[in-house]
């Protein structure tokens, strides 16, 4: 007998007349049916393979690779200043000679486009490992391997299995965009991981709450006490909070999950008997939820820029007359339209003490905020990229960037074996690795038909956390954006796979037809995924190649 997904609560008997399990049966999660210390030990030495992997040769390219000139430089104005100061025009060759000291230029702040939790974390690598392309790129390495070890442990509580929960964290480990934004200092690997962290602890208290609900007595409404505090949304707040300063895409996710756990609420009360579950939901569920979600999110999002709030001052007297009012496209080139009489209303006060001063400090942050909003939504509208990509062919590998790239080695140079008359290589490129992209575009529509047609929460939670990370950028895409944008669907994708490899499995255990027709499939799958990362894995780490063997992996016209 199959167990329905716990959504479809309302029968007291399956299709044969026999009595399904009691809803506190349903309601027990899946993970405890398995060893928890084997668990632990095999998402463990996963996590272990995939840090290998990450720090092999993580200080080469000893240069800034693509916007790491950018925030490695942010990163450590802001461990040293407390707030990113803008850097001299040779600032890049003067760190990478070991003359960081030369790098900025006063002590005038920078306009920087992005909050910060992201270039702190940065900066905690460079604090314990220095200025240099490791230092700033051990923080991804270690966020990128700890990304793994959660969505292992998150997957394993989906299915109930280790197997599956290893099998998602494997096919993270082996994909090949994750494993350059691993190795690079970007924001997109500290987005995906906080992202990751709070739906999470999204589906932990989903558990944590019915199993809860199916001891607490409750009346018409259902079960009331002892639900208002959740811990473990509180910690998805928190987890949003630091999503959010590091890029503010991750206001969407936190949108439609809000709406989706109220809804897995709703359905949970439902299943008590509540009537009108949906509505009393909103109310009982529905306010705390947005306590611990919402406020906790926007109160760790401000505390996030405590060192610009201590440095306001500077900003107000930098940036002050700085706001865009509009930006034209004139003969394809971006005219600036600025009112100098404008002036951020902090800027015309005295200086304030006290609480005052902090009161002043985060009236000139929401000015700072505005400013940064209209770069985003009109100056960069006027902009163009080489490496820019539709989101619509994001899942199939459409456009990837090209990260950093060493032309024309000539043959005898750094060991370059071409034949006379041609040379060798490297790059990095910030592509996917395509048989796992792929198969999860499929995999993505499969849980589109089983979260409607089965009403399994599970594919629903793939589908609502792929769609809230790509449908944005599928709706403001007059900007140059860029397919590594798409790394935070990735988890999704993965959760879609592995779900529907479960599926292909069966629930029942030993031998059987399916569970061999079902081995094979998924089986033949992952060996693909793995073998297409060791065919890339060249292009992905800067090693050298002819240029005949870098043709053989750029397989489309559009990857150069």
């Amino acid at each position: 007998m199959t167990t329905p997904p716990a959504d479809v609560e309302t029968l007291s008997r399956d299709v044969d007349g026999d009595p399904l399990p009691s809803v506190k049966e349903r309601w027990r999660p899946l993970a405890r049916l398995e060893d928890p210390l084997v668990g632990w030990i095999a998402a463990l030495a996963v996590t272990a393979l995939a840090l290998f992997l990450r720090l092999w040769k993580l200080g080469t390219p000893k240069e800034f690779e693509f916007d790491e000139t950018y925030y490695a430089k942010d990163a450590w104005s802001m461990l040293n200043h407390g707030y990113v100061r803008k850097y001299v025009e040779d600032a890049d060759k003067m760190i990478l000679n070991g003359q960081t000291d030369k790098a900025w230029d006063g002590s005038d702040p920078s306009m920087i486009v992005h909050p910060e939790v992201g270039k702190w974390m940065i900066a905690a690598g460079e604090k314990a490992f220095g200025m240099d392309p490791f230092g700033w790129r051990i923080s991804a390495a270690i966020v990128g391997s700890l990304m793994i070890l959660v969505l292992c442990r998150l997957v394993r509580r989906l299915t109930g299995s280790t197997l599956l929960g290893c099998v998602a964290g494997l096919l993270l480990c082996f994909d090949g965009m994750h494993l350059v934004l691993s190795r690079l200092a970007l924001l997109d690997i500290f987005l995906a991981f906080w992202l990751l962290c709070a739906v999470t602890a999204l589906v932990v208290d989903r558990d944590w709450t019915r199993e809860r609900m199916a001891r607490l007595p409750g009346g018409s409404w259902g079960p009331t006490k002892g639900l208002w505090f959740r811990p473990w949304r509180l910690v998805a707040g928190i987890c949003f909070g630091l999503a959010i300063g590091t890029k503010w895409s991750a206001l969407y996710p936190l949108a439609a999950f809000g709406v989706l756990i109220w809804l897995w609420d709703a359905s949970g009360r439902r299943a008590l008997g509540v009537r009108r579950a949906t509505l009393k939901s909103a109310l009982i569920d529905g306010i705390p939820a947005f306590v611990h979600l919402v406020v906790v999110a926007f109160m760790v999002y401000v505390a996030s820029w405590t060192g610009w709030l201590m440095h306001a001052d500077k900003y107000e007297q930098a940036f002050s007359q700085t706001q865009y009012t509009q930006f034209v496209s004139m003969n394809d080139k971006c005219e600036e339209k600025r009112d100098e009489s404008k002036q951020w209303p902090t800027a015309k006060q005295k200086d304030a003490s006290g609480v005052g001063e902090v009161v002043q400090s985060l009236r000139s942050l929401a000015s700072y905020h505005h400013d940064v909003y209209v770069f985003h939504t009109h100056f960069l509208n006027c902009s163009t990229h080489i490496y820019e990509s539709d989101p619509r062919g994001w899942l199939i590998l459409n456009r990837p960037v090209g990260v950093n790239v060493e032309n024309d080695i000539q043959p005898g140079a750094q060991g370059c074996q071409a034949e006379k008359g041609s040379t060798c290589l490297r790059e990095v490129i910030l592509l996917g690795t395509p048989i796992l992209w792929w198969g999860g575009a499929l995999a993505l529509v499969w849980a589109v038909v089983a979260w409607v047609g089965r009403r399994d929460w599970r594919y629903g939670f793939a589908v609502v956390g792929a769609l809230a990370m790509w449908l944005p950028w599928e709706l403001n895409d007059e900007r140059p954006i860029f397919s590594f944008y798409a790394s935070s669907i990735l988890p999704f994708t993965i959760v879609a796979l592995t779900l529907t490899m479960g599926d292909l499995l069966g629930r029942e255990r030993g031998p059987s037809k399916r569970r061999t027709i079902g081995t094979i499939i998924g089986g033949s799958f992952f060996i693909l995924v793995v073998a297409n990362f060791a065919w890339f894995w060249p292009i992905w780490t800067n090693e050298l190649l002819t240029r005949s063997e870098w043709l053989d992996r750029i397989w489309f016209a559009r990857w150069i």
